[in-house]
């Protein structure tokens, strides 16, 4: 009994795989119309709104028709466009979910901006010289030495492991203090050894 049903089951995956031919017009027109359904009931459930679901379905076929003649019959053509409806489903989901946050931003108004970093930075050559490290080096010493930022928020904010930020930070301090030499025995001199504290 069990090898008889696994048996159909094969059967109508192989009898899938030879109705569909990638890149035939009128084979893609079968299978949205075998599957339209089917499709729609799983982005209804998932997105609990049945008008977005047709948005999502229609944008799925839209892209499963640009992208059939590179479907491979290896699985079965149904599942490959629930596939990509699913994620149609779930960028339609994101989209959504930022519209939110983006409209309570809105309806809150716009902080009070802290001030500039390049204000705080009162040195030019100090300024100079955070403009020429690598990017990432010059948000870790900005994120440290003018935000406070934790190692832990650092790697949050650069998207790079914890253990990374320090020598991160090690590495950009080494830099600023030799691009800064001449700079800090003036600074020093005059008092405002302070304004190059993140060299230190």
């Amino acid at each position: 009994m069990a090898e008889s049903i696994s048996g159909s089951v094969a059967s109508n995956d192989e009898r899938e795989h030879a109705i569909y031919q990638p890149g035939n017009e009128a084979d893609f027109e079968r299978l949205y119309q075998a599957s339209y359904g089917k499709i729609l009931g799983t982005l209804t459930a998932m997105l609990g709104d049945r008008a977005a679901a047709e948005d999502c379905a229609q944008d799925a076929f839209e892209r499963a028709y640009k992208k059939w003649d590179t479907w491979q019959p290896i699985a079965p053509a149904e599942a490959w466009v629930h596939r990509i409806a699913i994620n149609a489903a779930v960028s339609y989901q994101r989209k959504m979910r930022l519209r939110e946050v983006g409209e309570v931003i809105r309806r809150i108004g716009r902080p009070s901006l802290g001030p500039d970093p390049q204000e705080q930075v009162e040195r030019r050559d100090l300024a100079d010289a955070l403009a020429q490290l690598p990017p990432k080096q010059a948000a870790a010493i900005v994120l440290r030495h003018y935000h406070g930022y934790t190692n832990r928020a650092i790697a949050q904010a650069l998207g790079i492991p914890e253990r990374t930020v320090a020598s991160r930070l090690a590495v950009a301090k080494s830099r600023l203090r030799v691009m800064l030499k001449h700079s800090n025995e003036d600074l020093v001199e005059r008092g405002e050894a302070g304004l190059v504290a993140a060299a230190d």
